[in-house]
């Protein structure tokens, strides 16, 4: 896999992905470069086939503290034209990890503030510590939380986001947990056993299974149940019944055994 400056992007041998912000000295905030390097990691993620699920993480104390200081105080030196062509960078960053073709899950130690909470939202799910900390606060800069906020408010609900957005006020783990953020909760020391129980778990399903799964979750949305969707459902459940991993689950079902996809040992 390619070397990153500002990220780390493993893979086990079961294709489990870990893709690490990794500037811990710098509480994880990103930059232009660590965009750049987040797209590069997800479009190389993408197109793996071995790749079965992605985990986002932090190195160090936090998972994002949001913006890196020295790339905003550069960006007042811009203008319009290119403040844009940012802003469309960490947008394509962001609609490229909501639609990644495998199943994500963020796992927040620390703080994810501002842009972070984006990239939380954009996870299909996400665990977090117990002393995590959220908070939307580009306000108190006199910004908004414009390229995250769409992200936001289908992870949080509109009606929260509103109210974090306007106030910028924090919000703990046990917040974040009954606004849907965070699925479950655990202490920090535990996160990392935590990670590899969800992830066992998920690698008990068919690897196509789960990309169809999310592919039509992501065509449903919440939006109205059209003729054209119902036929599009009809489609997905017969091209996964006639195929090859279907077949097996299915068999594997009815002959009590593992379906191949976890191995002779499993």
């Amino acid at each position: 896999m390619t070397n990153f400056s500002t990220i780390e992007l493993e893979q086990d041998a079961q294709g489990v992905v870990t893709l690490w912000l990794n500037r811990p000295d710098k509480n994880n905030a990103f930059n232009a470069l660590m965009i750049a390097e987040l797209s590069e990691a997800l479009a190389q993620v993408s197109s793996d086939a071995r790749a079965r699920l992605l985990l986002l993480r932090g190195r160090g104390k936090h998972f994002s503290a949001g913006a890196d200081l020295t790339w905003m105080q550069a960006s007042v030196d811009l203008g319009y034209q290119d403040n844009l062509a940012d802003a469309r960078k960490l947008s394509d960053l962001l609609h490229t990890l909501h639609t990644l073709p495998l199943p994500t899950l963020a796992v927040v130690n620390g703080a994810a503030f501002a842009g972070a909470l984006g990239l939380v939202s954009c996870c299909d799910m996400a665990i977090g510590a117990e002393d995590s900390l959220f908070s939307l606060s580009e306000v108190r800069l006199g910004l908004a939380p414009a390229v995250i906020s769409p992200y936001v408010a289908q992870a949080i609900g509109a009606r929260a986001t509103r109210r974090y957005t306007l106030t910028a006020d924090r919000f703990d783990a046990q917040r974040a947990r009954e606004l849907g953020l965070l699925a479950e909760l655990y202490p920090e020391p535990a996160l990392d056993s935590a990670a590899v129980q969800w992830a066992t778990t998920l690698l008990k399903n068919g690897p196509a299974a789960m990309r169809a799964s999310k592919a039509l979750l992501l065509r449903v949305g919440e939006g109205p149940i059209t003729e054209a969707l119902r036929r599009a459902t009809e489609q997905v459940i017969a091209e996964l019944r006639s195929g090859e991993e279907g077949q097996e689950g299915i068999k594997a079902f009815l002959e009590k055994r593992t379906p191949n996809w976890l191995g002779a040992n499993a």
